[in-house]
């Protein structure tokens, strides 16, 4: 697959995902019943295969990896802590105030993986 069109899928899919996490946090923040339905359930889980799916399709084409280049290794530590982040705030946490602190934890690492990938930098908006 061409590596643009791969891109194209991989941004397309980082989208969708965020938009379905912040989907569910506001329902989470309104005990929305809309939690459970079927495919609240299923649907994030397989577009978020396909965004790791792109990604490591990109990698393997670009022969950039995480490790030899500093921002994608941020970009996969801030991916694991997004993951650690959401599950806290979406079925792990304990408490209302956890859950709500850790969903708005992990929309900011979620900004932040973005940055980087866009500047390519670990520490964007400072120069290296």
């Amino acid at each position: 697959m061409d590596y643009l069109l791969l891109k194209q899928v991989h941004m397309a899919s980082a989208a969708l995902s965020f938009s379905l996490f912040l989907l569910r946090g506001l329902w989470m923040l309104q005990n929305s019943p809309r939690l459970r339905t079927l495919w609240v359930r299923i649907v994030p889980h397989l577009n978020d295969t396909l965004l790791l799916t792109s990604a490591i399709a990109m990698v393997v084409i670009s022969r950039q990896y995480p490790l030899a280049q500093h921002w994608l290794t941020a970009k996969l530590l801030a991916l694991l802590l997004y993951i650690a982040l959401g599950m806290v705030a979406l079925k792990r946490g304990r408490t209302r105030t956890v859950r709500i602190l850790a969903w708005l934890a992990a929309l900011g690492v979620f900004v932040y993986i973005v940055a980087v990938a866009v500047s390519r930098n670990p520490l964007p908006g400072m120069h290296l």
